[in-house]
């Protein structure tokens, strides 16, 4: 047998190994084995590589993979093909099988828009600016996400995942802006706010012979306003918008328009002015005008399900936080004898014509101004974009009468995707997934959940057993909690220093200029620190791993509240990237009372441990506060796991990434874990020195305090 032939059966023989049982229901003439075996070795070794990377995700995905991998071979160089891989993987995790497979037999097409790559922009790679970007403007968080169709459904913007419509980086990229702003300003400027008598804008173009055509025309009126609105508002945008607009042929509008786009120009004018100018612009049945570059789409179903969700949403939260103002205002509102007199809360907005201008809101509870809690303020501003007000029904706190307080966070956990669940208490994280070198994005679920109490007479029992202990650890923290020093050689102080007097005494007598800092200067070295302490509850924590975590965080608590270092605690656990959770044991700023001491009593083994999530979220709440020393440590009992295959080095891989995205963020990860077998992935994972593992489960309340100790001195 020649040599060309052993080569090529040793190729067909590991695409078997990788791609069964796919291959063994697809047996061609040619297949991808024969494709392939036209190609240098070094070019088959990248395919079979990859090809063992994708099956691993789904065998389906890597037969496509491979079948396409000769057009791919002869048309891009190695580089470019990883960046395919990873392009249509992603579109695989976010949309399933079929829109996967259909991003790899779109090669081609991937192929000739690289070519391009010297001017597109992908949004990947400029996400993060326009989210800081849209952020920076008023209102609420609008998400960025990538989609074939431009539009807003109020909470979202979605745009292209590339843009390739100018021959500059610099104009792409600013035509991502201009769409970013036009789209932001249909929910600041309120193009979808309920317009008086039909229930809805879909309604409205609903009422017309063609509800296709009253809907573009619509869009096409609705763009002069807003780019009026943006005019006022922010006219150095709106320069940068109508450059690149020169860019293209110039917009024209029809005679019959003239009037009523002149109208919409002017101040003041809202969604219902451009509903009346629909009436009379339709019925002279001339065609729009052609779309600005930035202008996108209008579904306006999908904004009004969204709208809708969210008002009820907001109404609860809205009207329960105006029952926790009635407490402190001393009106309780759920019973009792004083449940009749409800206090009258009234909103007045400053400007009353609002959004246009810097919108303020004047609180009153039974005519007297208030100041209300920061939640209540973005929430209003919110409402006030949907509706133009806060309506009167509204201004009711939540009780037992006919407005429902808000649904408990359980209740939210379960219903995870439905509706705009990062709205709704969850956060989304990217996962890096080692094999392909890249992150999945958006793949991870998070809720923080408050910890169900526990026994509130179990931290008293756990001080009584470890008195001494406790004794001992409160006289060692004591003297950490601020040391004296003194400061030598000072300009101005407390005392002379006698030292510098005799040396600037000799200088003067040998003719040398006397030093003026001849004082001592007593000073406290004030700690400044912030501790986040991560809490493994894990099923593989049940039993007298549990009972040890909580007697570690009581001793702990007890050292730290004499200490004074500010910190929260936070226990963790996951059952697939769906649901991972986050339980509030401590938070920053709680104290560590009655309340706090009951969550670590109720601390129960929960299911897996899924680490990187929570340790990207953890990051966050840390890069949020204030200090010139920030620690993450972790109490753990093993290697990160998850029932849906987040385990082995795929695990360690994605915890490592997230340790080190911590790191860069000026924050220092410690794990303390009873795992025996910690050596053999702690060092990847944490460093060489920043992990420390106790041998016997009893001793891990004793070493705990210990190891925070010598960590922040």
């Amino acid at each position: 047998m020649s040599k060309r032939a052993l080569e090529f059966e040793e190729l067909e023989g590991r695409l078997e190994e990788y791609l069964d049982p796919v291959l063994s229901t697809r047996r061609t003439a040619e297949g991808p084995a024969q494709a392939l075996s036209q190609f240098s070795r070094e070019q088959q070794e990248f395919t079979l590589h990859w090809v063992s990377v994708i099956v691993r995700t789904n065998s389906e995905m890597g037969y496509q993979f491979a079948s396409q991998a000769p057009e791919a071979l002869r048309r891009m160089g190695l580089d470019a093909i990883e960046k395919w891989i990873i392009q249509f993987m992603d579109v695989y995790d976010k949309q399933g099988l079929y829109p996967g497979c259909a991003a790899v037999q779109a090669v081609e097409r991937f192929a000739k828009d690289l070519q391009l790559t010297e001017f597109g922009v992908n949004l990947e790679d400029v996400a993060g600016v326009l989210e800081y970007f849209v952020h920076g403007l008023a209102g609420r968080g609008l998400k960025l996400e990538a989609n074939e169709l431009v539009y807003t459904d109020t909470e979202h913007l979605f745009l292209p995942q590339r843009l390739i419509a100018f021959p500059t980086r610099e104009q792409n990229f600013a035509l991502y802006k201009a769409t970013v702003s036009h789209l932001w300003a249909q929910t600041w400027f309120g193009t979808f706010r309920p317009p008086q008598g039909p229930a809805s804008l879909t309604d409205v173009v609903n009422g017309y012979m063609d509800p296709a055509r009253a809907t573009h025309v619509f869009h096409a009126l609705e763009t002069v306003r807003l780019n009026a609105c943006i005019a006022r508002t922010l006219p150095g945008l709106y320069r940068e918008m109508m450059a690149l607009q020169r860019q293209r042929p110039e917009i024209s509008y029809p005679a019959s328009w003239i009037a009523a786009v002149e109208g919409l120009k002017a101040p003041g004018v809202t969604v219902a002015d451009t509903i009346r100018a629909l009436s009379r612009v339709y019925a002279a049945e001339d065609h729009p005008p052609p779309p600005f570059c930035f202008q996108g789409e209008l579904l306006l179903e999908s904004a009004e399900a969204a709208m809708r969700a969210r008002q009820q949403r907001e109404r609860s939260k809205f009207q329960e936080v105006l029952r926790q103002l009635s407490y402190k205002l001393g009106t309780p509102t759920d019973g009792g004898e004083t449940s009749s007199l409800r206090p009258h809360f009234e909103a007045v907005l400053r400007p009353p014509d609002g959004i246009e201008s810097d919108l303020q809101i004047e609180w009153r509870v039974d005519g007297r101004p208030v100041s209300p809690p920061e939640e209540i303020s973005a929430l209003s501003r919110s409402i006030v974009q949907d509706f133009g007000e806060i309506p009167e029904e509204y201004l009711v706190a939540a009780g037992p009468g006919a407005y429902p307080a808000g649904s408990d966070s359980g209740e939210q956990a379960a219903s995870v995707w439905e509706g705009v669940y990062h709205e709704e208490g969850a956060w989304l994280y990217n996962e890096w997934d080692f094999r392909r070198r890249h992150y999945r994005k958006d793949w991870c679920v998070l809720r923080e959940i408050d910890l169900h109490p526990g026994d509130g007479r179990y931290v008293d029992t756990v001080r009584l057993r470890y008195a001494g202990l406790i004794s001992g650890l409160r006289k060692t923290f004591e003297a950490l909690r601020g040391e004296d020093r003194i400061l030598k050689k000072q300009i101005h102080g407390d005392d002379i220093d006698l030292d510098a007097a005799v040396q600037a005494y000799a200088d003067m007598h040998v003719g040398l200029e006397m030093s003026d800092r001849l004082f001592t200067k007593h000073r406290k070295l004030e700690r400044d620190m912030a501790v986040i302490f991560m809490v493994d509850m894990s099923g593989s924590t049940k039993g007298w791993i549990n009972d040890a975590e909580r007697e570690a965080l009581v001793l702990l608590c007890e050292a730290l509240e004499v200490l004074g270092d500010r910190y929260a605690i936070y226990g963790f656990s996951s059952m697939t990237r769906k649901r991972c959770e986050l339980y509030r044991i401590k938070r920053f700023e709680e104290h560590y009372a009655d309340q706090v001491k009951q969550r670590i009593a109720g601390i129960r083994p929960q299911d897996y441990t899924r680490m990187g999530v929570v340790i990207r979220h953890l990051t966050g709440l840390l890069a949020d506060i204030e200090a010139r020393t920030k620690l993450l440590i972790t109490l753990s009992d093993g290697k990160p796991d998850d029932y849906d295959g987040y385990r082995g080095e795929y695990g360690v891989e994605d915890t490592r990434k997230a340790l080190i995205e911590a790191k860069h963020q000026g924050i220092f990860p410690f794990c303390i874990t009873i795992d025996t077998e910690a050596h053999d992935y702690l060092p990847r994972m944490y460093g060489a020195v920043n992990y420390v593992v106790i041998d016997e489960v009893r001793k891990l309340p004793l070493k705990v305090s210990d190891i925070y100790r010598h960590l922040t001195t």
